[in-house]
């Protein structure tokens, strides 16, 4: 962890996501983004959580988690992109789609257009990681014997595509300031489990890199479904493809139930479990500047609460 390598002790729950020129932070009972304005003023909204049953069911609750972090992220990007870019949203024209949606939904268009972008933000990430390398490998297979190394070829090619796209994505110039606050929201956990005061000096002396985050999980579910991939048949590349769709509600289960673990053990074996998605947030995250440590530090205070305890991973 730069000049605080040792692990801390203490692990929160307390997590959150990058935004446009900001950061949602989400703790045990609400959830709060911070976005930096254009007149250089940080806008700070607080919301509650509402508390479900499932959330403590193992092997129900990672699929189910993970559905909910996805709406509520992209509510939390959308009113990040209203904030830091209140002139480009305002000059911006309805397109037809925006007004079929309020011609049809009323005031109930946004909460339309969340879930579609939901929806269709999955379908193109189960095409492109899932379905795109079984096919490729089929088609392959068609023409070479490939035997067991079809399995092998096919993780090989999933994993190279993922990291081929995050690595492009980062890229972005937008996307790579989204990235910097990433790592100052990892920075800020950091120093928060280490049990110091929450200030700029502080905060930039700790990691960017951190254990429970949602791009270790996802390619936790990538090498989880390689591993269950290598058990199902290649009898039908169509059948294959829907069995691999099928099956992923419980390979992300299992992920969210082993990074769960990893997250709250230090030892060889969850040092080993942590280390790909630690090397993946090299892509994922970058080093922030002060006014990003700011904006995160704005973010985490209101969800902190009042026994650190009551936030235990």
């Amino acid at each position: 962890m730069g000049k605080n390598e040792k692990a801390c002790a203490f692990k929160t729950s307390v997590g959150g996501q990058a935004l446009l020129e900001g950061i949602m932070m989400k703790g045990p009972d609400k959830y709060a983004l911070a976005v930096r304005r254009p007149d250089g003023g940080i806008e700070v909204e607080e919301h509650p959580l509402k508390s479900h049953k499932w959330q403590k069911a193992p092997l129900v609750r990672g699929v189910l988690i993970f559905i909910d972090s996805l709406l509520t992220g992209y509510k939390c990007l959308m009113r990040s992109a209203e904030i830091s870019m209140p002139e480009e949203m305002e000059a911006e024209k309805p397109s037809k789609f925006d007004a079929f949606l309020e011609k049809h939904f009323g005031d109930k268009a946004m909460k339309a257009m969340m879930g579609l972008s939901a929806v269709l933000g999955v379908f193109l990430a189960l095409a492109l990681f899932m379905v795109l390398p079984t096919f490729l490998v089929g088609l392959l297979g068609g023409v070479v014997e490939l035997g067991f190394w079809k399995n092998v070829l096919e993780g090989l090619v999933k994993m190279a595509i993922f990291l081929a796209y995050m690595g492009l994505v980062s890229c972005i110039k937008d996307i790579y300031r989204v990235f910097c606050y990433h790592g100052a929201e990892h920075k800020t956990i950091a120093c928060y489990e280490a049990g110091e005061e929450l200030t700029v000096e502080n905060v930039k002396k700790y990691t960017r890199f951190h254990p429970r985050c949602g791009t270790s999980f996802l390619l936790l579910v990538l090498i989880i479904s390689i591993v269950v991939g290598g058990f199902l048949p290649w009898t039908s590349t169509w059948l294959r493809a829907l069995l691999k769709v099928l099956l992923l509600p419980v390979v992300m289960s299992l992920a969210y139930e082993v990074i769960r673990f990893a997250g709250r053990h230090d030892n060889w074996l969850t040092r080993i479990i942590s280390a790909p998605g630690l090397w993946l947030q090299r892509l994922t995250t970058h080093e922030p500047d002060d006014g990003m440590i700011e904006v995160a530090i704005a973010a985490v205070k209101p969800v902190l609460p009042e026994n650190k305890e009551d936030g235990a991973w």
